[in-house]
């Protein structure tokens, strides 16, 4: 890669904000081929893309986009089990999880949930 295309992607990797996709491609105007470059960097962890998901090393969905740019986030434990999800519309829920594997605590934003 030449030092210019080097710098214009790290740039980017450095302004992007959520809805990725849709913002690769409108403000960016990056083409798919270039999404994983870009999305390993701002995410700072091995990834895949998939259509507009992002997969982590487990293979789990820790992003993905629709057509019209609502988007949902998700994070996991070292056991893969999802702790945190949000999304677009401002809903997110919290787990936590024993050694085990067992939910042991959930929180929405409805304030739902146990301890």
């Amino acid at each position: 890669m030449n030092k210019k295309y080097i710098k214009y992607i790290n740039y980017i990797v450095n302004d992007l904000e959520i809805p990725y996709f849709f913002n690769m491609e409108n403000q960016y105007g990056l083409r798919p081929d270039e999404y994983e470059l870009v999305l390993s960097k701002v995410i700072d962890e091995p990834i895949s893309v998939e259509g507009n998901n992002i997969r982590n090393k487990q293979g789990k969905v820790i992003y993905q986009e629709d057509d019209n740019a609502d988007w949902s986030r998700s994070e996991y434990d070292d056991d893969g089990n999802e702790i945190y999800w949000t999304n677009s519309k401002g809903r997110w829920f919290i787990s936590r999880y024993d050694e085990h594997g067992n939910q042991v605590s959930y929180e929405d934003n409805d304030g739902k949930g146990f301890r």
